[in-house]
């Protein structure tokens, strides 16, 4: 079975997952209930699966899907403020064929980047537990092991943990701590490991006051270009 088949049948397996018990209740009464201004659509309501180019080099990691975005379209990213901000600049970066996601079927490919999310489905308050985030560590650790990135990109103090703590499960770091999170962190794990990048996540409670704007998540994607070239 061939890498992109190998994410193919993972991607499935992530949909089905029923895992987390309060995960499920909560992303299926969001589906049904639904928000005012979405009351037409058919909501995901499922786990939300990697997206983006089998053979990308860089791997973005993300925290969850939003309740009424990723939760409602399927796509990760997709259908809220974050995503919008998000795919705006991956497009003016060169990652994305086009600068909006807007739902599954809307052609949008990335170039040489692949999404993903720390837990798969939309939690309460967009606050995972720690036990759904150690319950869904195994899909990403399936997803670098068949991506093989060069950069891993944590949106998030969340996600860069994620990340650091596969590594540490997996015994080749000892601690997390010598590799604190901030925005534009750049930690040179050892090699061969993929170079960890960091920026804020682009929540709206970050881009609308101005703690993340465009152009400082624009230099994090320049760096990392330059860093693929070097």
């Amino acid at each position: 079975m061939t890498g992109a088949a190998e994410l193919r049948t993972l991607a499935q397996e992530i949909i089905e997952c029923r895992a987390c018990p309060r995960l499920v209740a909560y992303r299926e009464k969001v589906a049904r209930e639904k928000r005012r201004m979405f009351r037409d659509w058919t909501y995901w309501g499922k786990p939300v699966p990697g997206f983006g180019d089998f053979h990308a080099q860089l791997l973005i990691l993300g925290l969850a899907p939003a309740a009424h975005g990723a939760n409602r379209t399927g796509r990760v990213f997709t259908g809220d403020r974050s995503g919008e901000f998000l795919y705006r600049l991956l497009h003016k970066a060169g990652f994305a064929s086009q600068p909006a996601s807007l739902h599954r079927d809307d052609g949008l490919q990335l170039n040489n980047a692949y999404i993903t999310a720390t837990i798969r489905c939309a939690p309460p308050e967009n606050k995972p537990l720690p036990s759904e985030i150690a319950n869904c560590r195994g899909y990403l650790e399936r997803e670098l092991d068949l991506l093989r990135p060069k950069a891993v990109l944590a949106l998030g103090k969340i996600a860069w943990d994620a990340y650091l703590g596969v590594l540490k499960r997996r015994g080749v770091i000892p601690s997390r701590a010598p590799f604190p999170f901030s925005h534009g962190a750049v930690a040179k794990l050892p090699v061969p490991l993929p170079t960890l990048f960091g920026s804020y996540h682009p929540s709206q409670q970050n881009t609308q006051t101005g703690r993340l704007t465009e152009a400082m998540f624009l230099r994090v994607l320049r760096r990392i270009q330059r860093f693929f070239t070097s």
